[in-house]
């Protein structure tokens, strides 16, 4: 079966990469990707795969085997990034100001071409493959928009894919427990009382205030935290003062924190307001704390994790191009699908120079018959096992 899914992968190839050219010259904003949501649906109706809009956008498409089983979710998130490209393929954007810089447009044409795929698979699935072509990722709505509108309801486990392009063409590594880490942001705002330079003693500084906050803050992971567990606490922003020689009345600050603990990411609120408070009010001023706990720990299952290792070995190209992944304090909001049921995410090598996010992205699109063919052959192993 394993050579048969590599086989029409390999089949559908030049589709994949004819679809992902054509999203990669149409990159559209989160919550904004109408095109790619038409292109979707198109596809998906050519296939006889049925499926439902999302509110405002995105696809959730459905094949069901022959036989009765359990439920495999299969996700890809489409939307671009407010980057204008430095590349010079042929197939750029076309949309000023915006780029498939993080790979979305590969993850989309590699679902679609598991779709294309499993759909001929009918008769020897037990079960049903969800298909979930989910908006908004980089703004980190996008999958608690899938599940309000009921795009879990009765799956048992979810698989996720993101291509990276400085990892070694076709490779797929994943890990159990912790592989992603969360995503919040906080913005804090000093308030104090402006007076003139001069005059010092007649004001209240919010600068300095601010300035002990953003030293205070450090010290989260230095000393309250176990050295055991990686933490990062970055003040990013920090916006104070009017003119040289007026003393600040006001000050504001925004920041993120990310770590791999889930019992730490929750006490980090109640951490960081209470040194913003306390350290404001030494310094006779006040602060409010804003804080946003974006995107949780994505955390894969054990389980699941056996299962997407041992199919990621029967579709890569070499045997050692399977292995292990490192923990990346990237944020993904796959983690949201972690905390509703059975999941696990992966790693396919990209084959690129510049990161992700940057102006340059590139990847060498052999490598996306290698992820379609493991969408596929995740679907079947689960189901097969079910």
């Amino acid at each position: 079966m394993s050579q048969a899914i590599k086989d029409k992968a390999h089949g559908v190839a030049p589709y994949i990469i004819a679809i992902r050219e054509d999203l990669h010259k149409h990159p559209e904003a989160s919550l904004h990707e109408v095109r790619t949501t038409g292109v979707i649906a198109q596809e998906l109706e050519k296939d006889g795969i049925s499926f439902r809009r999302l509110d405002p956008t995105g696809i959730i498409a459905e094949i069901k085997g022959k036989k009765p089983g359990k439920m495999i979710a299969l996700r890809a998130d489409i939307d671009a990034l407010s980057i204008t490209e430095k590349t010079d393929v042929p197939f750029k954007s076309e949309n000023p100001g915006f780029m498939h810089a993080c790979g979305h447009d590969t993850h989309t044409s590699m679902l679609l071409g598991a779709a294309k795929i499993l759909s001929g698979m009918k008769d020897e699935l037990n079960g049903t493959v969800r298909f979930i072509f989910q908006p908004a990722e980089e703004i980190a709505e996008g999958a608690k928009l899938v599940v309000k509108q009921g795009g879990l309801e009765g799956v048992n486990m979810i698989f996720g894919m993101h291509i990276f392009s400085t990892l070694t063409p076709g490779c797929i590594l994943t890990k159990p427990g912790a592989m992603a880490a969360c995503a919040d942001i906080f913005k804090i705002k000093v308030t104090g009382k402006a007076s003139h330079g001069s005059m010092p003693e007649k004001g209240i500084d919010a600068t300095v205030a601010a300035a002990a906050i953003v030293m205070n803050l450090q010290s989260i992971v230095s000393r309250e935290l176990t050295p055991m567990q990686p933490c990062v606490v970055t003040v990013g922003k920090l916006v104070s003062g009017t003119r040289f020689n007026i003393v600040s009345g006001e000050a504001e600050m925004e920041g993120t924190c990310r770590c791999f603990d889930v019992e730490i990411h929750h006490s980090l609120p109640g951490i960081i307001e209470r040194i913003a408070k306390k350290t404001a009010e030494a310094y006779r001023c006040t602060a409010e704390v804003e804080y946003t706990m974006m995107t949780e720990v994505l955390v894969n299952d054990p389980e699941a994790t056996k299962l997407i290792s041992s199919s990621a070995k029967k579709v890569v190209k070499s045997p050692e191009l399977a292995g292990e992944a490192q923990m990346m304090m990237g944020a993904e909001d796959f983690a949201e699908y972690t905390t509703h049921c059975q999941a696990a995410f992966a790693s396919l090598g990209g084959g690129g120079e510049a990161p992700q996010h940057s102006d340059y992205f590139w990847i060498d699109e052999n490598a996306l018959e290698t992820g379609a063919a493991m969408y596929a052959q995740v679907a079947i192993d689960y189901l097969q096992q079910s």
